[in-house]
């Protein structure tokens, strides 16, 4: 009974000994305080709220028209974009929210640069409307479905077949690299390179504006011309009552475009009826919209382009929506639902009812 106490008291100092050798948890001492080396606990993530942003916070709205300003601002909410609208009859700037912004040194265009290569393609006769190019194994397009779809095979291949000479010859010409108004201290003129860029050369430059920096109002002044068959009008931005009561269009230059446009306002058409720009069609409206969508990145954030004009017939208004993010969901098709918005906005205020048509608009002056 001895020897059983004895072996039994051993047993129980080796048990204890051992319990107590046993080595104490990474990153903790033996009473279960954390040390220095021990690892950080790895908290819960949770999803940071959206930043809210103002868009218009800025803005001096006097300057716009009530009607289109307010649904301008309302349709972007809140975006980190700008909203520009144009008479395409007059250069006038309608309204402009986040001024800021219109007013900057530019961004990648994305594929609102579509339109201004094909002009230079079909004044090249590099293609024609009916031409079909081959953009995959196994597929073709003309112009108008690769405008309706922003295929940017086929305006790669016009690049490559026009060179960066042509192109920039006829981007020039639209108004690129310049200042697109008059008379505006605040704007900053867009760029664009003197040689094609190293990323992708002419072709990428063709199909989403690689290398090119474009502002708001040079693509709203485009669009303009494409939609009053082309006359290059000087934005203007009237701030007084003096200058709107004594308001003149003012005539940059004419481009002898007119012949060019059946098919690249067929494609715009495309893109709004069943295109990347389609959730801009307003199905009630009478005021039928073109327009191009653009998607890409630049150094800072997605992007997302539309640019469009309505009627169809005789243009009345031209809109450029831009906006800035981080999300996904920043692209040119979202653009176009902003615009749509706009535009359903406008007809169901039948605000196009009382304005004038091309026909009724006189007094242009020259711009020089």
């Amino acid at each position: 009974m001895k020897n059983l106490a004895q072996l039994r008291s051993q047993f129980v100092a080796v048990l204890f000994a051992c319990v107590f050798a046993i080595p104490a948890p990474a990153g903790t001492s033996a009473s279960g305080k954390p040390t220095a080396s021990a690892p950080a606990v790895k908290s819960v993530s949770r999803r940071r709220a959206p930043k809210v942003v103002n868009p218009a916070a800025d803005d001096v709205a006097s300057y716009d028209d009530p009607a289109i300003r307010q649904a301008a601002v309302d349709a972007l909410g809140h975006y980190d974009g700008t909203v520009v609208a144009v008479d395409p009859n007059t250069g006038r700037i309608l309204a402009m929210v986040n001024q800021k912004l219109a007013f900057s040194g530019g961004t990648i265009p994305c594929s609102t640069i579509k339109p201004a290569i094909a002009v230079a393609a079909l004044e090249e006769n590099v293609i024609t409307g009916d031409t079909m190019l081959k953009v995959s194994r196994r597929k073709y397009m003309n112009l108008t479905e690769a405008m309706a779809h922003s295929n940017n095979e086929f305006f790669e291949e016009l690049g490559r077949r026009m060179g960066f000479e042509t192109v920039s010859r006829y981007a020039h010409m639209l108004g690129l690299g310049e200042a697109a108004g008059y008379n505006l201290p605040e704007e900053h003129a867009g760029t664009f390179p003197a040689a094609a860029p190293q990323r992708g050369g002419v072709a990428r430059m063709s199909s989403f504006g690689e290398g090119i920096k474009m502002t708001p109002l040079q693509l709203a002044s485009m669009a303009s011309a494409v939609a009053n068959g082309g006359t290059l009008y000087y934005l203007q931005y009237p701030r007084t009552d003096e200058e709107r009561q004594n308001f003149a269009p003012r005539v940059k230059r004419q481009l002898d475009i007119a012949p060019l446009l059946a098919p690249i306002r067929e494609g715009m058409l495309a893109a709004v009826l069943y295109g990347t720009g389609k959730a801009s069609f307003d199905s009630e409206g009478d005021e039928l919209a073109l327009g191009k969508t653009g998607t890409c990145s630049d150094d800072k954030s997605h992007l997302g382009w539309f640019v469009s004009y309505a009627d169809e017939a005789k243009p009345r208004i031209t809109l450029v929506v831009l906006i800035r993010g981080h999300n996904r969901h920043v692209k040119g098709p979202a653009a176009a639902v902003v615009a749509g918005r706009i535009y359903r906005r406008l007809r169901a205020q039948n605000y196009f009812a009382g304005l004038p048509r091309r026909s009724d608009e006189t007094g242009v002056t020259s711009g020089n």
